[in-house]
């Protein structure tokens, strides 16, 4: 008890000094994406600066900002790009022609953003982390087979919809992926996330599935039902063990990668 109490008051630290920095990355068609820069109070020279993809809805600081904190106390630079905002976009969870898609828009900000932070003088030599969230966590897989070489020491994606994905057979993540969902998600299925699994040799994704947890389960608010695709009814919402799981075991995965050779 007395360990999480000490483990809330840093987090709760972390937020009161977490201050954004705004950026603007060019982009290859010439528009401009936004993003918010975060530097770690104590920066550590052998840390991967993450890149953290918010979900469908945009910024969801309930969920987003823990994670954030948790990485600038770690010493660890943080990246979140935003790329509705950018585009005069909301929430993109029901939107039967979502322009801001994983697969195209999206994974080409990640890679923009890859980019731009290997630039920077302050991000740490050795390659970048992608982690993302639902919407967030589709555009890592979609920019996991997309990065060029040298940029991005793993991948994280959080409940992920690994449908797209599990009907190619050419698709292979060029780094280290590890996905963590809920085992009861019913909004983004856990089977397809098996299936493209199944296709990868092995090793090479990591996927663990937390038992009753629905999908959310790391965001602090209540277990709730809300529209989902197609008109469908969903879970979302916390799973307090799973939750506690998953800031272990996600930031192991992430400490346990080794350094690119030559990515600055």
């Amino acid at each position: 008890m007395l360990k999480r109490l000490c483990a809330f008051l840093l987090l709760a630290v972390g937020v009161a000094a977490a201050k954004a920095e705004p950026v603007s990355i060019s982009l290859p068609d010439g528009s401009v994406l936004k993003a918010e820069l975060y530097r770690p109070a104590k920066p550590r020279p052998d840390a991967a600066a993450i890149i953290l993809l918010h979900g469908c809805g945009g910024l969801y600081p309930e969920r987003d900002n823990g994670w954030r904190d948790t990485f600038l106390l770690d010493g660890r630079f943080v990246l979140m790009p935003l790329s509705f905002l950018s585009r005069g976009l909301g929430s993109q969870c029901t939107h039967p022609d979502a322009i801001a898609s994983p697969y195209t828009v999206r994974r080409d900000d990640t890679i923009a953003a890859a980019h731009w932070l290997n630039a920077q003088s302050f991000t740490p030599a050795g390659g970048i982390v992608v982690m993302g969230f639902s919407h967030g966590g589709s555009t890592v897989l979609a920019a996991a087979d997309a990065m060029p070489e040298g940029l991005v020491r793993g991948y994280v994606a959080l409940y992920p919809g690994c449908g797209v994905i599990s009907r190619r057979s050419d698709w292979h993540p060029r780094a280290p992926l590890a996905i963590f969902m809920g085992a009861s998600d019913d909004w983004t299925l856990p089977r397809y996330c098996r299936q493209m699994v199944d296709k990868q040799p092995p090793g090479a994704v990591q996927l663990t599935l937390y038992p009753d947890s629905y999908h959310d389960f790391d965001a602090p608010t209540p277990v709730r039902t809300r529209e989902g695709n197609a008109g469908t009814t969903v879970h979302v919402g916390l799973n307090a063990a799973a939750r506690t799981a998953v800031y272990e075991s996600a930031p192991a995965f992430i400490n346990a990668l080794p350094p690119l050779a030559g990515s600055k």
